[in-house]
């Protein structure tokens, strides 16, 4: 048998030095993957984000393109009534019936949708929130106006309406917000022949809706709300325009 040669093997130097580099290979690796890691969480937040926006001005022209003309039946006292059109047009406010819902999109019962522009949080800018109620006819309606009265000056009828109250089931459509305002378009006889109003007090309805939203950061690299613009269109009679051709009298909406 030949003799072993006592100076074969490893010595400790050699497996210090190779140690250290397989440490240094392996703190390269795991540095590599968590920016790896990072890079992709914050390109799916940045998707995720953008997918939000995008989706949020879809749900608001949905709601609004969803309009359906229903009356009110307000009960000053049980042996009265009054039937009023049910559409509460405010400048931080919007409460009308859509056939429009989140749960079920344009397949499911009609919903009443209301709009509010609310503080955001920690006081920070204000916020969107949608609130959907399922539609039972205008008693239900009329138990959402507290008060019809008639404005001093021009004699028009004034609706106030039960304060839209924010909670778990409230859906956040935009927040972050410098500032979130809702006009209505109006026509006229003169020159401009339209105008846009926050002050909607008519008894008819809008030619259409624009809800204007201002981000509180203006990053280039976000998908930021805009503001959004949807005509209203509808063919019931009472809500006959003078610019616009009769509708027929066998349409029910």
């Amino acid at each position: 048998m030949k003799k072993r040669n006592p100076r074969a093997g490893v010595t400790l130097i050699e497996i210090l030095i190779a140690v250290t580099l397989l440490s240094m290979l392996s703190v390269g690796i795991l540095m590599a993957m968590r920016i790896g890691f990072n890079t992709m969480e914050k390109t799916d937040a940045h998707l995720v984000q953008n997918r939000r926006v995008a989706n949020s001005r879809r749900i608001i022209e949905n709601e609004i393109a969803g309009f359906v003309f229903t009356m009110a039946e307000w009960r000053p006292k049980p042996d009265a009534f009054v039937k009023i059109l049910f559409a509460q047009w405010e400048p931080q406010t919007m409460r009308f019936v859509t056939t429009y819902s989140l749960e079920d999109a344009w397949r499911g019962r009609p919903q009443i949708a209301q709009l509010q522009v609310i503080p955001g949080e920690r006081n920070l800018g204000v916020r969107l929130i949608l609130n959907e109620t399922p539609y039972a006819g205008e008693l239900q309606t009329g138990e959402m106006i507290t008060e019809i009265g008639s404005d001093p000056q021009t004699g028009a009828r004034t609706v106030r309406y039960s304060p839209v109250i924010p909670g778990s089931q409230s859906f956040v459509l935009a927040d972050k917000l410098a500032y979130c305002r809702f006009s209505y378009l109006e026509p006229l006889e003169l020159a401009p022949f339209r105008i846009w109003r926050s002050d909607w007090q008519l008894p008819r309805l809008p030619l259409g809706v624009r809800i204007e939203m201002a981000p509180l950061s203006s990053s280039p690299a976000e998908l930021h709300v805009t503001t959004v613009t949807v005509p209203l269109i509808v063919t019931h009679p009472q809500a006959y325009y003078t610019d616009a051709p009769p509708p027929p009298q066998n349409d029910q909406q």
